[in-house]
């Protein structure tokens, strides 16, 4: 892929639904696998895809984001030829400043996408895990002479109404959008994942925001006003491994998968791989009482209890008789003695106190970064 493309990665989500995780940092930020970030995908397919040039438009906590990102470096993306750039809300001439939705994002980043004169415009999302070359989708989009293009995947019928959904002709063209229909026509889900021709996209942008209409959401706005105005929309349907993790459910199941060796997404394949900013760690270290099965422990863990299909983050302490399992444990969790966690997501720099039980059921729980469980009560003392 060559110069003719531009990545913007959008990165401002609040992501309410991840409630405690994402209360000071954006989601696209928010740890995952043990040692990566959920940003870290999109990054590391475009590194892959050969995309030189990404812009990552933030707006929401981004201070934790910023610095691990930083450069571009870590995903082969500091070239002199483009490399990342973070791209803040900005006040503009008629005073605006915080985006309104994804197609305003772009709007306000004219400036910075017209300064690259790119031919194609990549819209994608910082809050998704999945392995895509882009480079596939782009070749569609130019058999197609399209004008927009959006990446689908089939979901099951019964979730479709949680989607934009797209209905084709048999050419893959798109006749119809519904945007999280009661009654769904067809189970081609949007993944927020598009090309567009930029000069088109860019007059559909510009012309919009000078007449006062609404053009600030892709899926509510852009692709039905380029389905109304005739243009070439195409759905290119991705055959893979993709989650949305803006709930705690859908970022805990991703979790789980990215446990198994054989799953398709299949983190282990170094063909296609994915890339993060880590520091360095000692290896963990599992004392003579410690039992890990079916778990992802990562380097500079300390482990005397006994761990069962969770991911132990970096310098993660687990105290001796202490019981992880089905939990997702991140990074500088100090766990002591006779603790009991199941089902649960821990941010970063938890801690919990001997004897402490936390124990999800039919929900996942989740404890935050910093919060202590545990300890003794005022009357306890």
């Amino acid at each position: 892929m060559n110069d003719e493309v531009i990545a913007m990665i959008l990165a401002g989500g609040q992501g309410s639904r991840l409630g405690k995780l994402t209360r000071t940092i954006a989601k696209p930020a928010v740890p995952f696998g043990g040692k990566y970030r959920i940003i870290d995908f999109s990054l590391s397919n475009c590194s892959n895809s050969g995309i030189k040039t990404v812009g990552v438009v933030t707006q929401y906590q981004p201070l934790e984001l910023n610095s691990h990102i930083g450069n571009g470096s870590h995903w082969g993306l500091d070239n002199k030829e483009g490399g990342v750039t973070i791209l803040q809300p900005h006040s503009s001439l008629d005073g605006e400043k915080w985006f309104e939705g994804t197609a305003h994002a772009i709007y306000q980043n004219i400036s910075y996408i017209d300064s690259h004169h790119p031919t194609y415009l990549l819209i994608l999302s910082g809050d998704h895990i999945y392995k895509m070359d882009y480079e596939h989708m782009l070749d569609f989009h130019k058999r197609k002479k399209a004008t927009a293009t959006v990446a689908v995947i089939r979901v099951p019928f019964e979730e479709a109404s949680r989607f934009g959904i797209m209905n084709t002709d048999n050419t893959d063209r798109i006749i119809d959008f519904e945007e999280k229909p009661s009654e769904p026509k067809s189970n081609l889900a949007s993944m927020g994942i598009y090309i567009f021709n930029w000069e088109v996209l860019r007059r559909y942008l510009t012309e919009s925001h000078a007449t006062g209409q609404n053009m600030d959401d892709f899926g509510k706005n852009v692709i039905p006003s380029f389905l109304a105005n005739g243009e070439n929309v195409f759905a290119y349907a991705f055959d893979g491994y993709w989650k949305d993790v803006g709930t705690i459910r859908s970022l805990w199941e991703a979790n789980m998968a990215f446990i198994d060796p054989n799953h398709e997404l299949n983190i282990r394949d170094r063909s296609w791989r994915i890339y993060s900013k880590n520091p360095v760690a000692p290896p963990h270290y599992l004392t003579g009482a410690a039992k890990v099965r079916e778990s992802l422990v990562v380097d500079g863990c300390y482990v005397a209890g006994e761990v069962e299909h969770s991911i132990i983050s970096q310098n993660v302490k687990i105290g001796a008789n202490s019981k992880v399992k089905d939990s997702i444990i991140m990074s500088n969790t100090v766990i002591g003695k006779n603790v009991t966690i199941e089902h649960a997501i821990v941010g970063e720099h938890a801690v919990f106190a001997d004897n402490a039980q936390v124990i999800g059921d039919q929900e996942i729980e989740v404890v935050g970064y910093n919060e202590v469980v545990g300890g003794l009560t005022d009357e306890e003392e």
